[in-house]
């Protein structure tokens, strides 16, 4: 009985601090918390050149987090494109102590809903023809490799030697939706 108020009343908490697990805009404290602690959402600061500050000073209004006890323990970068009516997922990244609680996936429709009120019909995202995990999460969310002759993946795309997997999802009709 006493665990049970004790989980009871650290939820009540947390909800009267903004909710559970609620998506919010990413701020620059989160974004400064997010680069202090990147290896605990990637394993390594391999992506660190990935976060660029432009993700959140030009595109913040496409920059979300979700947020525990003043932590961030997810975040997606996205942005919309310039040349299609595309929404782009730049980076998503989970805490590795909340991994598998659909995060991300979460985030993706959160920024799905946005990008729909905003008229894109399309959803992108890439990554490296290696990242079997990645290229499943993005399957497990709809999402489909749409690289050349079937094998999924676009050589050069990102220069000389650069292959990619573009990952592509048609989206719903525009909604009323803008966030």
């Amino acid at each position: 009985m006493e665990g049970t108020i004790g989980r009871l009343a650290g939820r009540a908490t947390r909800e009267a601090r903004g909710g559970v697990n609620e998506i919010k805009n990413c701020t620059v404290a989160d974004f400064h918390q997010i680069l202090k602690n990147l290896a605990q959402y990637w394993g390594s600061e391999r992506t660190l050149r990935l976060h660029h500050p432009m993700f959140l000073r030009e595109f913040g209004d496409t920059a979300y987090v979700v947020r525990e006890d003043g932590r961030v323990i997810a975040y997606l970068f996205g942005f919309f494109s310039q040349t299609e009516p595309a929404a782009y997922v730049h980076l998503v990244g989970v805490h590795t102590s909340h991994r598998r609680k659909g995060l991300a996936a979460r985030l993706y429709n959160h920024f799905s809903a946005v990008a729909r009120g905003r008229g894109c019909t399309e959803l992108k995202a890439i990554t490296t023809p290696d990242n079997a995990g990645s290229i499943a999460f993005h399957k497990s969310i709809g999402m489909m490799p749409a690289g050349e002759a079937g094998s999924g993946v676009t050589p050069d795309y990102a220069g000389p030697g650069q292959d990619r997997v573009v990952m592509r999802k048609r989206l719903d009709a525009p909604s009323s939706v803008v966030g």
